[in-house]
């Protein structure tokens, strides 16, 4: 390439530097535009990955409305958010809503109750969520229904019961924290799968319908990350897991990961997909080559039973 060729070139790569730039500032002023004084509304936020987004979403400046079983946990939370953050946005002390996401009838009065706090709600994280490990043969269905009460028909209900307001209002935001397992199957972690599923085809349908009423919908499908989700995770007859898997206990940082969700959640992001690439890599396989996935998830259950009958 001689010299004139190169200077002419030069000017249009500073270019491109320069658009690309002014993109990604843009990117992020539109972010925090649409991220402060939002209405936020989390579920599962006394621990976990939904006490990491309720702190990510505060120092972004959004108006909180905590939800989860325990009243005292989320209490204690909105007194450690209260403590001086360095942010450069005003920051609110979050609301409290606490309920059981598998009584539809409270689900009903919570939603109502959520409503009262700010009069609308623009942010639904739906993040509460229960774990499973057993064989499907010592599986008793009430587990099952157990696991999709939790994970599937109580962010439905809840999801529903807010959507009124949102489409009057023609905005909205409905977020699903789904998993990998959303999009693969897992030997041993049947009805967690299974309820992961349920959730992906879901919003899958909402983000369709809703786009006619100006209403955005996110998937979000992590991988493993460190919490407690496999401690307690129930087992086939119901009773408390108890163990941390190595898996888990090697998984993502909760921080990264409601960090990842912020931003994901800052640019309307349709389907993501927060993990390593091993998992990633099974997703294409599953997709294109079912039949040597198959070959292998059957060989893993196998190991695994193995390890277990050892």
């Amino acid at each position: 390439m001689d010299l004139i060729t190169s200077m002419a070139i030069l000017p249009l790569l500073f270019g491109c530097v320069g658009v690309f730039s002014l993109f990604k500032v843009l990117q992020r002023m539109h972010m925090k535009a649409y991220l402060q004084d939002a209405v936020v509304v989390i579920t599962g936020a006394t621990s976990g990955l939904g006490r990491e987004c309720a702190k990510v979403f505060h120092t972004a400046g959004a108006k909180l409305v905590l939800c989860g079983r325990n009243r005292e946990v989320l209490e204690e939370l909105t007194r450690d958010l209260a403590s001086p953050y360095a942010t450069k946005v005003q920051t609110y002390k979050p609301y409290v809503v606490a309920f059981d996401l598998t009584n539809p009838g409270a689900i009903v009065g919570a939603a109502a109750e959520i409503l009262q706090c700010y009069g609308h709600v623009d942010i639904l994280v739906n993040n509460a969520g229960i774990s499973y490990r057993g064989a499907i043969t010592n599986t008793k269905l009430d587990v099952d229904k157990r696991v999709m009460e939790t994970n599937y028909f109580g962010p439905v209900a809840l999801t529903k019961a807010l959507l009124p307001s949102m489409i009057e209002r023609r905005r909205g935001h409905i977020v699903a924290i789904s998993s990998i397992q959303g999009k693969i199957s897992i030997p041993f972690r049947s009805a967690y799968a299974a309820s992961k599923h349920a959730t992906q085809a879901f919003f899958d349908c909402l983000r369709a319908e809703m786009k006619q009423h100006g209403i955005e919908v996110t998937v979000i499908s992590p991988g493993y990350i460190r919490t407690n989700l496999s401690l307690n995770a129930i087992t086939a007859d119901g009773s408390r897991y108890g163990v941390m898997d190595k898996t888990t206990a090697q998984g993502q940082s909760p921080t990264e990961v409601a960090q990842d969700v912020l931003t994901a959640v800052g640019k309307k992001k349709k389907d993501v997909i927060l993990a390593d690439l091993m998992p990633l890599l099974a997703i294409y396989l599953r997709t294109l080559a079912p039949g040597f996935f198959f070959t292998f998830m059957a060989f893993r259950a196998r190991k695994e039973q193995k390890y277990k009958d050892s």
